[in-house]
């Protein structure tokens, strides 16, 4: 990579990270304000939400924008998709702050046209941030990854179990919109229990995994150890996501 694409692509990490960073703040922010203040930590209306969604937000920012320094992608391209990503990332967590700090559901809440709006927003933005993630994953794929042993296939272990978290929270985003316009405004809020679980555990494995194999590469074990440590770590995490899964087939 030539001098100033390499200051670019460091330029643009250093960006994702802050604006993590930021967003894991406001996350931590809002456990503060929920001590404080109490109320219900479930159900569409509650301080969890900006705190989950903070955090959870912000973590993912950081790891894909850590993790993408592995892929075989363009310079201009990763820097590109990034740039979307995080302003997509700021856009999701703030809508869902502000209707927190409102006193309203974030999503799927078509009471007024400023709530219309927001959910509107989140909406399209969740679907910006499957297209920008699918476009990594299916990268990763077509070229083998770069990175110490095992790292290849943690970043595509982790970007397979991710495609499970994006396709979760597209089907919850789906039914909720499906029985909002029907006029079962409560079902709606209710649609998306089943599926939480299966979308948490599965959307952090692009951190947990290459993390994982970066840590090992740092120790003095042979390769074939720490490629047995690895599978048995990404075998634990798919069973995880297929428990998970099956528990929300039977709910479901």
């Amino acid at each position: 990579m030539s001098a100033p694409r390499a200051r670019g692509a460091r330029r643009v990490e250093r960006l994702c990270h802050a604006t993590g960073v930021l967003l894991v703040l406001s996350g931590l922010a809002h456990l503060v304000v929920f001590a404080v203040d109490g109320g219900p930590w479930d159900g569409p209306v509650s301080w969890r939400k900006p705190v989950t969604f903070g955090v959870s937000f912000g973590v993912t920012l950081i790891a894909v924008a850590w993790v993408t320094s592995y892929l075989r992608v363009g310079p201009r391209l990763r820097t590109l998709l990034l740039v979307v990503f995080a302003a997509d990332c700021v856009v999701e967590v703030g809508g869902i702050t502000v209707q927190a700090w409102r006193g309203v559901p974030s999503h799927l809440d078509m009471e007024t046209p400023f709530d219309t709006a927001v959910s509107m927003t989140l909406a399209v933005g969740g679907g910006v941030l499957v297209v920008l993630l699918t476009v990594f994953a299916a990268v990763s794929f077509r070229h083998r990854p770069s990175g110490p042993a095992g790292m290849d296939l943690a970043v595509r272990s982790g970007f397979a179990v991710l495609l499970v978290a994006l396709a979760s929270g597209a089907a919850m985003i789906a039914r909720g919109v499906v029985l909002t316009r029907t006029g079962h405004q409560e079902a709606a809020y209710h649609s998306t229990a089943p599926l939480k679980p299966l979308h948490g555990v599965s959307l952090h494995a692009v951190l947990v995994l290459p993390a994982l194999a970066w840590l090992l590469s740092r120790t003095p074990w042979s390769e074939p150890l720490r490629r047995r440590i690895l599978y048995t770590a990404i075998g634990s995490y798919v069973t995880a996501v297929i428990g998970a899964g099956v528990r929300a087939a039977l709910v479901y």
